[in-house]
């Protein structure tokens, strides 16, 4: 197979840049491999490593700082068929230190090639998560403060079955290269370089340096068997074929006529345990009776079982663009953590809206109806408020009738539930509001 460089763009590094090298040791396992640019993709992010992309006639995706992997990964599992080269700095390598650790224990057939020179070469040469604390660089004394991470011991512990360093300046630059593309997993090569343009005017470095330091590392046995598993990309195909199919959702009949044809939007204010969610989608599923379009919309606190707790529902017989609900037809104010959580919301209600308040709410002025409800008295608890409303609402014949809720009931709930939840629509009946 020929070379796959781009004879428009040829390689420009610095003079004496290692990457060069690299470049082209890649091409030449290419060429072993008798892999054409059309079955190849390169991924890069920013940085001197950034450019090879350019620089190859394959196809390519040049990617933000550090995340080259989250890139990568997308398009080997669409395109599982591609060989994935992933070019990275070690700059990159700090930067996207999580996204290394993932696919390190994801396993997806991609090969990862850190371009290692040991400083962000292109922004000024500061310290990168492989700069040596004894060396001088452009931030300073604060590589002293840190020790350089051994990508390939991270790697390695973090589940990566192929893992290799080496000189950009090893004769079988090549082989090294074929040899990770050609491993069925996730293979990482931490290959050593010189950065002429920043690094080697402080410090230095030659390719013996380089040989000699190597030399002193503990080696590493690659493949490392303890990490030798199914590729994910394989593995996920696998074990998905064998899942149940996904049964297409459930139609809802349109059985009803609502109240009122025009949009109409709900407020529920609540607190946790409430069921105000759960209400909010009953109020979706009367509407759907309908044949109406509906939203959800749902707020409530991080610690989830204390706090206010809010629903918004908008029906309409035209598709819903905007979600957002300023000034709604109905609220349903069932806590005062609610009410207060939406203060300003009652500003802007006129005196067509209407309030389905819990008797011992306190409410900001309006202009909105208020409807009161005596939960306590007809010893409706907390945990039930939420659907008493929607029968006080049904029962007043706006946004939905009594049919459209009794029904959503019967969609929604089973057995004990659903006798629980018709027998509070007929103690409400008649009698849920003054």
């Amino acid at each position: 197979m020929s070379s796959v460089l781009n004879t428009r763009r040829p390689p420009v590094f610095c003079p004496g840049c290692s990457h060069e090298r690299i470049t082209h040791g890649l091409d030449k396992a290419f060429q072993n491999m008798d892999l054409s640019g059309e079955q190849i993709v390169i991924v890069t992010d920013i940085g001197c490593s950034g450019l090879f992309d350019t620089f190859f006639h394959t196809h390519a995706f040049h990617g933000l700082h550090g995340r080259a992997l989250t890139y990568a990964a997308g398009l080997k599992m669409a395109r599982p068929e591609l060989t994935v080269i992933v070019t990275m700095g070690d700059g990159g390598l700090g930067i996207g230190g999580a996204h290394i650790l993932a696919a390190c224990r994801r396993n997806l057939d991609i090969t990862l090639l850190i371009l290692n020179n040991f400083n962000f070469g292109m922004t000024g040469g500061q310290f990168s998560a492989t700069t040596p604390s004894e060396v001088q660089v452009g931030s300073g004394f604060l590589n002293r403060l840190e020790r350089p991470m051994d990508v390939c011991r991270v790697a390695s512990s973090a589940g990566a079955a192929y893992v290799r360093r080496c000189s950009s300046y090893a004769k079988d630059l090549a082989q090294e290269i074929e040899n990770a593309i050609g491993f069925e997993g996730f293979s990482v090569i931490d290959i050593w370089g010189i950065c002429p343009g920043r690094y080697t005017k402080r410090n230095k470095m030659t390719p013996q340096l380089i040989k000699d330091s190597l030399a002193r590392l503990p080696s590493i046995k690659t493949p490392i068997p303890e990490n030798i598993r199914k590729e994910y990309g394989s593995h996920y195909r696998e074990l998905a074929a064998r899942q149940q199919p996904v049964p297409s959702p459930v139609e809802i009949e349109t059985k009803f006529r609502a109240p009122d044809s025009r949009r109409k939007e709900v407020v529920i204010l609540g607190s946790a345990g409430q069921r105000i969610i759960t209400a909010g989608e009953i109020l979706c599923l009367a509407g759907l009776t309908a044949g109406l379009n509906v939203t959800q919309k749902n707020e409530y606190d991080i610690t989830v079982l204390r706090g206010a707790c809010i629903s918004e529902v908008v029906l309409s017989p035209e598709e819903i663009g905007y979600t957002g609900i300023t000034t709604p037809d109905v609220v349903l104010a069932l806590s005062q953590e609610g009410v207060d959580r939406r203060k300003h919301l009652f500003d802007h209600l006129d005196k067509n809206a209407r309030i389905i308040r819990a008797e011992e709410i306190h409410l900001p002025l309006c202009n909105a109806r208020v409807i009161e409800t005596d939960f306590k008295a007809q010893k409706i608890k907390s945990n039930d408020r939420a659907l008493a409303a929607l029968c006080v609402l049904a029962e007043l014949d706006t946004v939905i009738c009594p049919d459209m809720l009794e029904y959503a009931l019967a969609y929604r709930f089973r057995d004990n539930l659903l006798a629980s939840a018709l027998d509070l629509v007929r103690r409400i009946k008649g009698r849920g509001a003054k």
